[in-house]
């Protein structure tokens, strides 16, 4: 089972755990991604091309399925302006054992930070600007190009 979309209301954990809890496997991995303070960020804001972003999350659900032996991959990205301490990406990937439940989890992670069309904005006081993508979210990503 893949469930796998953008929303703007807050991620609620014990819903999008069930999903993959009740798949009836005997592992289950998550991620849950918080905005972070960092340098005094007071908001952030997601923006995305709705149909090409859910898209994208699909995509990268279904390579992971198809890399490990999933019984089921959830992820959840919220767009919109977010604060420090919200929830902003939840992944949960289920299979029979830990180990695939785990590497699943982290490729679809690395996965979206370079292969998910979003925008972002962050704000610092009066402050605001663009986020570039950074180098280490590419390396991360292509670590798993070799399998």
């Amino acid at each position: 089972m893949i469930r796998a979309f953008v929303q703007a209301e807050p991620i609620d954990l014990a819903d999008a755990l069930a999903g993959v809890e009740a798949s009836g496997a005997g592992g289950v991995a998550s991620f849950t991604g918080i905005v972070r303070n960092d340098d005094g960020v007071s908001a952030l804001t997601l923006e995305h091309y709705p149909g090409m972003t859910e898209a994208a999350l699909k995509a990268v659900a279904r390579e992971a399925q198809g890399r490990w032996n999933l019984l089921a991959i959830t992820i959840i990205h919220r767009v919109g302006t977010m604060y420090p301490g919200d929830r902003i990406v939840f992944v949960a990937a289920a299979a029979a054992h830990r180990e695939p439940a785990l590497a699943a989890c982290a490729f679809a992670i690395d996965r979206l930070k370079t292969g998910a069309p979003f925008w972002k904005r962050e704000q610092r006081g009066d402050a605001v600007r663009w986020v570039e993508p950074r180098a280490a979210d590419d390396a991360a990503a292509t670590r798993w190009d070799d399998g």
